[in-house]
């Protein structure tokens, strides 16, 4: 196998966000709905012998070590492999956007890699890197919706009838973006959530819970309030997705999104039942 071309990076949403309680090492526990939904980053990988790992922005310019570059040379370093690679990476989905894209392009990169590389690593050994890429990589390698908890690190797909029905949203990404530093350090963030339970999101899927984050996301980023607010105007019931600043609200009728200020990108999503490489690694 000389290349991959065309792998995508499906972004999520964050259906709900619950901040439970903070560890005395500072990480906050949190509890979540991970959903993944059609808007994708698209990578292209090509076989370099000399085992080189470069990179080619096909569209928005990324930072010079991103991770979809970390998780390339961590797992050649993990490997011990003498293979290299070319990625190009077509960026969509925005960043500071509390979408996951990030993350969902190392877990596309190490997937692929795996792949391409012919190491046939476990998807198990693949979390334990992207782990240490970020906290929500082992989610996109998993490849399901999934119910998350702990900081991050509890995932459990949902089943039966908890798997969610197949819906459209509208997803908004105002211009300015939010550092999720700037919002967990937040002196008024809500800590003290009480523990939610799955049945009872089950019961309720795309009208449960509320995100914890938002109120200081809007505090310290005005245009999520207007984004919200555009959303409601159009009869929709909206929230903000992880750290924002990107919102999002079901669709259950057609909706006009054309009038949205040129700045925001905006698009009408579908959700996924499955991460489209699920597959690619063995469990």
């Amino acid at each position: 196998m000389r290349a991959l071309y065309d792998v995508p990076a499906p972004a999520k949403l964050n259906l709900f966000l619950h901040i439970t309680g903070q560890r005395s090492d500072g990480y906050h526990l949190l509890q979540s709905v991970f959903m993944l939904i059609d808007w994708c980053d698209t990578l292209h990988f090509d076989l370099r012998s000399d085992g080189r790992i470069t990179r080619e922005d096909l569209a928005t310019p990324l930072p010079p070590d991103d991770l979809t570059l970390r998780a390339a040379h961590a797992l050649q370093a993990a490997a011990g492999g003498s293979l290299g690679a070319h990625i190009g990476v077509h960026k969509r989905v925005p960043a500071q956007a509390g979408m996951g894209g990030g993350s969902s392009d190392a877990a596309t990169a190490l997937l692929a890699l795996n792949r391409l590389w012919g190491l046939n690593l476990p998807r198990t050994q693949l979390e334990t890197i992207g782990l240490q890429l970020g906290a929500d990589v082992p989610f996109f390698l998993r490849g399901r919706n999934a119910w998350v908890e702990g900081i991050g690190d509890i995932i459990r797909p949902l089943e039966l009838e908890q798997e969610l029905p197949r819906s459209r949203f509208a997803v908004v990404k105002p211009e300015a973006g939010l550092d999720t530093k700037s919002i967990f350090s937040h002196q008024a963030l809500k800590r003290d959530s009480a523990c939610a339970t799955i049945s009872g999101f089950a019961a309720a899927h795309y009208q449960f819970g509320k995100n914890d984050l938002q109120p200081v996301a809007q505090a310290l980023c005005p245009e999520i309030e207007q984004a919200l607010q555009w959303l409601e105007s159009k009869g929709l019931k909206s929230r903000m997705t992880g750290s924002g600043s990107a919102v999002f609200a079901p669709m259950p009728h057609a909706v006009d999104l054309q009038d949205a200020p040129s700045a925001w990108q905006v698009r009408s999503c579908e959700n996924l039942a499955v991460h489209p490489l699920e597959g690619w690694a063995a469990d």
